[in-house]
Parts: structure tokens; C-alpha cells; sequence
């Protein structure tokens, strides 16, 4: 091996070095900063999110409009995990998908593949129901609705919420369903977006898109 083959060979080393310290810098600062949730370590999980994040106001940006909420801290898993999957930008480009006009909107899901995707990223889970805190489905009432899985004890679906349109409230729901905020400004909005036409599944012909959540407090 002559000297050009020599200095060749010590480049290439020093090159494989600097790119594999990169690598290891680039999954250092992709780590995730919690564990993938699961219905078993999520009560804990979001018991010790409410001690350092107190936030509890939110805007959600549709096309037709923002609607303003503010989330209760009495139930204050509910609201955590609000405002987790919101620090997570999961709700963006998520969809309102179940509309009834004059009772409820529901949002937080998607047909789309990355909605899947960032459910998968942060975790499968149930929450338990928290309905012994007196606050009723009045009209504004943002609520989060049981998961598809059949079970006696109404675990909410942690991903998705509803708000109330029904006027003079949705009653009937209180009891089975959770209650974690209520609708400050914007309901002229959710108004407009419980008349759009759906389909026989109650499904927009038009998706109505949830362009962003964000904090605003």
C-alpha cells in the first residue's frame, strides 16, 4: 500500500467516525420524551403531565371559522391529555367526521393514513370516565365519547371529542360521557359545521378539516 492508498484509508475512518457520531447525535435528539402510552401506565402518565402543564385554553382553526375552549381542571386527565396531543400537533389536519345537526360535532379522527400513523407513534389507550364533577352537556360543552371497544365501564376514546349543539343541551349524555371544557367563543362556527350535508354514516360529503389546535393560555 503506497502513501496515497494510506491517506485515503485514514479519510475514509475519520468520515465513517463524523458520520456515525451525527447519527448517533440525530437519535439522541429524536428520542421520544415519554414512553408509548398504553391504557395501563396512561393514568399515571397524565397525572404527573397536569403538575407541569397547567395550560387550559385552546383555538381550534377550521375553515369555517375558530373555536375558542377552555378545559376544566377538575378533570384534569381529560384536560392533560387535551393538551398533550395538542404539544403533539395531533388534532392538525385531523377532521370534524360525525355531525348531527343541532346535537354534537365530533373531531379528532381522520380517513387519512397519517392520522393512524401518529396514534400509532403515541400510544394506544383508554381513558376512564371522570363524570362526578357536576358539569353537564350543556350546549358548548366540549366531551370526549366512549371508544369503539365494547366495554361496561365507558373508557373514552382519548383521541377524539364531540361539542354539544344541541339547544337547551344534550342531557341524556350526562353520566356516560366526560365533560372536560366548554366552547367560549365560536359557536357560530360549530354551528355553521353541524349543517354542512352528510352521508347516511353522518360523515361530511365535505371533509371538514381541524386545520390546527394550538394554546393560546
Amino acid at each position: 500500500m503506497n502513501c496515497e492508498d494510506k491517506k485515503t484509508k485514514k479519510k475514509t475512518s475519520s468520515d465513517t467516525a463524523t458520520t456515525e457520531a451525527k447519527k448517533n447525535d440525530s437519535i439522541k435528539n429524536n428520542k421520544r420524551d415519554h414512553k408509548k402510552l398504553t391504557t395501563k401506565n396512561a393514568m399515571y402518565f397524565f397525572q404527573d403531565y397536569d403538575k407541569k402543564h397547567k395550560e387550559n385554553k385552546v383555538r381550534i382553526y377550521t375553515d369555517f371559522g375558530n373555536i375558542d375552549i377552555l378545559l376544566y381542571d377538575e378533570t384534569k386527565y381529560h384536560r392533560s391529555n387535551f393538551i398533550f396531543l395538542t404539544k403533539q400537533k395531533y388534532f392538525n389536519d385531523t377532521q370534524f367526521y360525525r355531525v348531527i345537526d343541532n346535537f354534537v360535532i365530533q373531531g379528532g379522527n381522520s380517513d387519512d393514513t397519517k392520522t393512524r400513523n401518529k396514534r400509532n407513534k403515541i400510544g394506544v389507550y383508554l381513558l376512564p370516565p371522570d363524570t362526578k364533577r357536576g358539569f353537564k352537556h350543556n350546549r358548548g360543552a366540549i366531551s370526549m365519547p366512549s371508544s369503539e371497544i365494547e366495554d361496561p365501564y365507558k373508557l373514552a376514546s382519548p383521541y377524539e371529542f364531540f361539542i354539544v349543539t344541541q339547544k337547551g343541551g344534550a342531557h341524556f349524555l350526562d353520566g356516560d360521557y366526560t365533560v372536560f371544557g366548554h366552547v367560549t367563543s365560536g359557536m357560530d362556527v360549530a354551528d355553521k359545521i353541524s349543517r354542512v350535508e352528510t352521508d347516511e354514516a353522518d360523515w361530511p360529503n365535505k371533509n371538514v378539516f381541524i386545520r390546527k389546535v394550538e394554546i393560546i393560555e
